[in-house]
């Protein structure tokens, strides 16, 4: 049993400053609790630094820019990229005659709409694998962490420098952070209580002297088997995301769509027309367009839902059907006390 490295209350956790020197501040590794208000916080804080702190930090050359600054990055070209596509048609309008404008203004209309249900979609769909196997094993794969990095100072002057990185205590298989899934190291009745959990759920029984130990190897079968049924099934919403987008019913909504928000009656009304919209859009993508005759063209968007679906249900339960729990055989069922044995 490793008892854990960090006894720091979960009311202490810093977002923000990149150099804290504040002494109420963690000081080492600590857990943080996955719900909506925490992933809000992390995403809104590594966006922010994304297109300011980390990208000033990487131009200069500073010393504690790092491989973790540069994956949160990342989400600047993304963002960029997906900008430029959604604008991509609709920014040369102008340029049109009206009848061509109005052909132009369709298709880009859909082309954005695409763009933010793709990500909508791709993003939200991991936690329907996430959800299913944490209610089911009792393992959260997504748990998040702080990590305390202490930097490298970058002037004579500077000293104790401390930045906040957010991490996965299962992002890496081989490496995860076990320390911080331990209770209080000084009681032993709260020592392995999450690994009790997760033992219980799984069928290893109670009040195992190690459950740690036999957790471990299921935990990360979890891991590898959940980031396979995430990868999967993300991309393939997303496709329906995009498939959704596409649809006919959205030009009734193009018509009136608008993000005045002071003026109420037209952007009520719009709203009203967004719903219906989606509604019918959807209904379209399941059934098909009625004014198509081809059966491919009329079954399609069925196919890709689901697909999309079964390969979740699939994913989850590959997920959940665990190969490396320890054998039930005790050495009473091997080996028999009654027969004489010879030790050669």
């Amino acid at each position: 049993m490793i008892p854990s490295v960090s006894s720091i209350d979960i009311k202490n956790t810093v977002f923000g400053n990149e150099k804290q020197k504040d002494v109420s501040s963690p000081k080492s590794d600590m857990l943080l609790p996955n719900n909506f208000s925490t992933r809000s916080r992390i995403a809104l804080d590594k966006f922010t630094k994304a297109f300011t702190v980390y990208p000033a930090r990487g131009l200069k050359g500073n010393i504690n820019s790092d491989f973790y600054e540069f994956l949160t990055m990342g989400t600047v070209p993304y963002i960029i990229g997906s900008a430029t596509l959604m604008s991509v048609f609709n920014s040369a309008n102008k340029y049109f005659s009206n009848t061509e404008m109005a052909k132009a203004s369709k298709l880009g209309n859909k082309m954005a709409l695409g763009v933010l249900f793709y990500a909508f979609a791709k993003s939200i769909s991991k936690s329907f694998v996430d959800y299913p196997v944490k209610w089911i094993t009792g393992v959260d794969t997504q748990l998040p962490y702080l990590k305390v990095y202490h930097q490298l100072p970058e002037t004579k002057d500077d000293f104790d420098l401390t930045s906040y990185e957010y991490h996965k205590v299962g992002e890496s298989v081989e490496f995860t952070r076990w320390d911080l899934l331990y209770g209080d190291p000084n009681d032993k009745k709260t020592l392995n209580e999450r690994f009790d959990k997760i033992a219980k759920k799984n069928g290893l029984g109670e009040n195992l002297n190690d459950s740690d130990q036999e957790v471990k190897p299921i935990y990360k079968e979890i891991l590898v088997k959940s980031t396979l049924a995430r990868s999967f099934s993300s991309y393939l919403w997303a496709a329906c995301g995009v498939a959704l987008a596409f649809q006919k019913p959205w030009d009734d909504y193009f018509k009136v769509a608008t993000l005045k928000f002071w003026k109420s009656e037209e952007f009520c009304h719009s709203l009203k027309v967004f719903v219906e919209s989606l509604k019918q859009s959807a209904i379209n993508l399941y059934k098909g367009p009625s004014e198509v005759t081809s059966s491919f063209e009329k079954h399609a968007g069925k196919g890709v839902l689901a697909l999309a679906l079964s390969t979740t249900l699939l994913g989850v339960l590959n997920t959940v059907h665990i190969s490396k729990k320890p054998s039930n055989v005790s050495s009473n069922d091997v080996m028999d006390k009654n027969k004489e044995s010879v030790v050669g």
